[in-house]
């Protein structure tokens, strides 16, 4: 815990950042931490002991006798190898010039003259456990990313309005009166002008490499020659609007060195291997790309950009080879964070495919068909919003390799084997309807709030993957699913939050209120069948499973691979969003229970659970 997996795979070999870990008296592992006030802040983080237990033993990483100096970067180096140390022994030097990439790093030694030494050359202060016990250490905030997402469409906004000035760039040169060929009237048009294609087929193969734009006038189609990509600009502030273009070669992927790249590492070559294949239209290191009202039929890749800055490509259609084996990406983004909007993209290996694009924002799309609709490798704060997914083969989102700050919000999903796959650290998921999945929400993310979605008609509903329990699930929506939630491994989850819960369809109440008055087990065996079973309500009372409920709940770690929810609340909490979906009248609120059986049935099990009760 304490560093993304993003962050961790960018730093270098001989970097030595100060780790704790501790064993706990009710987890069989060993949890490491990053940062000794990553550990503290997670210790006084609510429903900690609950979970884990009491730390047993913590241990450090021991600086002493290692000559350690910080790097240009402010990362800090040990000449020699750090051990360990117990936490209680230690002395820390804090405030110091060493950091760590999520903040100020704290140092520990074992030897009190070194921690002076380090302290007096690096303007730290030294301190003892005792001391570092008492100061505020706050844990990652995911709300965040939450209160960042409406000045993230602001800063899309002013991109996307920036580059209405390509559309008005005056016109200078018009295919068929002042140049044959379209690539005629490229090479001939002044910078920063307009060159006008009147409506008909075009073929020909187009490279740019000033600041123009390319506007077409009425049905307008550019086919390519079956090789290579059809039109290619290394120019910044290229505009591209009004076209239709096809015949593009069918290499998915390149084997040479890009141009002004070297292939001599690991990125280096995944940058060959993705971006290199041919295309629609390519931007290869080209800044501020506008490609507007255009369509491309695929037979690799739709666009791609490169190593361009804040692109915009709106109102772009992708008609992507059916065979998802043949095509790489409706749209693909490599070191290339701008906005995509308003576009529809079929039938593709992935429709977005996005690489170290950090700031990308992908909002109001319509995405039908593919493998993958959003996939993003290596991208943090990142804005998926307002999209479409339908049919998807694997994954409506699908969020890799441990990035931060991701916002998966107000999304539709509907029969995507898996709906949403958020991961990394600190990603907010808030109102997203997802409809009829394998599963609905599979949960690869730490240190993350989800919030506000309903997860209606799918095979399970929410899949928890991340072993340790760091995310907030709470005022979620859970109706019609087979399974309401799983776990894989690692302690008790604890879904909810300053006293609210989420609303599960079947949970069931006998008083009336605003939470149900039992917690709900959504992993145990009776729980998962409220809404299934007739009866099941009824033997959910039964004391023998009170008795159990209430030991387990005394016992920290007893819960292993589960998911409680303290508070269930007892009306849904999303009512829009599942009159969306269709299945308002589905979920019912507890005055008749919360169960999907009929009024009648529920009256005799509300009674036999009164008589039980009262026994």
């Amino acid at each position: 815990m304490g560093l993304t997996l993003e962050a961790d795979r960018g730093l270098d070999d001989d970097v030595d950042l100060p780790r704790a870990q501790v064993f706990y008296s009710q987890f069989p592992y060993v949890v490491g931490y990053y940062g000794v006030d990553t550990f503290l802040a997670t210790e006084d983080s609510p429903g900690h002991d609950e979970q884990f237990g009491y730390p047993l033993s913590v241990l450090v990483t021991d600086y002493a006798g290692t000559d350690v100096t910080i790097g240009e970067d402010g990362y800090p180096r040990a000449g020699g190898e750090s051990g360990w140390i117990d936490a209680e022994t230690a002395w820390y030097v804090t405030d110091s010039e060493a950091e760590t990439p999520q903040g100020d790093a704290i140092l520990a030694f074992s030897d009190r003259d070194d921690a002076e030494s380090f302290a007096d050359a690096h303007d730290g202060t030294v301190r003892s456990w005792t001391d570092l016990l008492v100061q505020p250490f706050e844990p990652g905030d995911p709300t965040v990313v939450r209160d960042s997402v409406d000045d993230h469409h602001a800063g899309a906004d002013a991109i996307v309005e920036n580059r209405s000035a390509l559309r008005e760039r005056p016109v200078s040169t018009v295919v068929g009166e002042d140049a044959d060929t379209i690539q005629e009237a490229i090479d001939d048009a002044p910078a920063n002008t307009t060159v006008e294609i009147p409506a008909g087929e075009y073929d020909e193969t187009l490279e740019i490499d000033e600041p123009i734009t390319l506007l077409g006038d009425g049905d307008v189609t550019i086919r390519g020659d079956g090789n290579g990509t059809v039109i290619t600009t290394t120019a910044d502030r290229t505009a591209l609007i009004g076209l239709e273009v096809t015949g593009s070669g069918s290499e998915r992927q390149g084997e040479e060195p890009l141009p002004g790249e070297q292939a001599n590492d690991w990125d280096d070559v995944f940058e060959v291997n993705y971006a290199g294949g041919d295309a629609g239209i390519g931007a290869h290191t080209a800044d501020e790309v506008l490609i507007e009202d255009v369509t491309v039929h695929s037979s690799a890749s739709g666009v791609i950009v490169r190593r361009g800055d804040a692109p915009v490509i709106r109102d772009v259609t992708v008609f992507s080879p059916e065979n998802p084996n043949e095509g790489q990406a409706g749209l693909l983004l490599f070191h290339a964070p701008g906005v995509v909007e308003n576009s529809t993209v079929e039938d593709g290996r992935d429709a977005i495919y996005s690489h170290r694009s950090h700031g990308l924002t992908v909002r109001d799309n319509h995405f039908d068909g593919n493998r993958l609709g959003v996939h993003l490798m290596h991208t943090s704060d990142t804005l998926i919003a307002d999209n479409e997914f339908r049919n998807q083969e694997t994954a409506g989102t699908f969020v890799m390799t441990g990035p931060e700050n991701i916002a998966i919000v107000d999304n539709d999903v509907r029969d995507a084997s898996i709906g949403i796959i958020p991961a990394g650290d600190e990603a907010y998921v808030a109102n997203n309807v997802i409809v009829g999945g394998d599963v609905g929400l599979q949960i690869d993310s730490q240190n993350s709030l989800i919030e506000h979605n309903v997860l209606v008609g799918n095979g399970v509903g929410a899949s928890e993957r991340e072993m340790l329990p760091t995310n907030q699930v709470v005022r979620n929506d859970f109706v019609d699913n087979d399974v309401h939630a799983t776990a894989g491994s690692g302690p008790l989850r604890i879904w909810t939050h300053d006293g609210v819960g989420n609303y599960w369809q079947g949970a069931g109440s006998l008083t009336p209120g605003s939470t149900v008055d039992r917690s709900y087990t959504a992993t145990a065996a009776v729980d998962q069948r409220l809404h299934r079973t007739d009866g099941a309500l009824t033997l959910s009372r039964a004391p023998a499973l009170d008795a159990m409920d209430g030991f387990q709940g005394s016992v920290p770690g007893m819960r292993e691979r589960s998911i409680a929810d303290l508070s269930p609340t007892c009306e849904p909490n999303n009512p829009d969003l599942l009159e969306r979906a269709d299945a308002l009248e589905a979920a019912w609120s507890c005055d008749l229970t919360g169960s999907s059986v009929d009024p009648e049935s529920e009256r005799e099990a509300t009674a036999a659970a009164h008589q039980i009760r009262d026994s």
